[in-house]
């Protein structure tokens, strides 16, 4: 008997270590398919744009995106800057500067929740696309 308790002790300890290491490694992969997947949209945009004289789509459907949603379900955020005057609807870096001049594409991420400065918790872990495409990744990286 003491055995037993001693093997379930240890297989609990083990448990213990492994399940939050597998669950950042879940997290990282879904942040690396959002990445690509960010990747992937921005392609079709610009093949969008070479195709209709330099313009932005109004939408994803318009690129043929309406069948991606980020790996946790929700549609991508897509947003159209350019042209447009001001930039009230613009994600915003700590200087509360535009992080893109054409368009904003990004993924709200595990939380779901997002604010258009990049600076509150509830941004942390969106996946942006920043400086026109020269950056992709985590917005507490930025």
């Amino acid at each position: 008997m003491l055995e037993l308790m001693l093997a379930v002790a240890l297989i609990g300890m083990l448990m213990m270590i492994a399940i939050p290491g597998y669950t950042k490694y879940v997290d990282r992969a879904k942040v690396s398919t959002v990445i690509a997947d960010i990747g992937t949209i921005s392609l079709r945009i610009d093949k969008y744009r070479l195709a209709n004289n330099n313009g932005l789509p109004d939408a994803l459907d318009d690129v043929d995106s309406e069948w991606m949603a980020d790996p946790w379900g929700r549609p991508y955020e897509y947003l159209v800057l350019e042209g447009v005057k001001g930039n009230g609807g613009a994600r915003k870096d700590k200087n509360l500067n535009p992080i893109n001049t054409d368009f904003d594409l990004y993924s709200k991420g595990k939380d779901g929740e997002t604010v258009n400065s990049l600076v509150p918790k509830k941004s942390h872990d969106d996946i942006i696309r920043a400086s026109n495409g020269r950056f992709v990744g985590l917005a507490e990286d930025f």
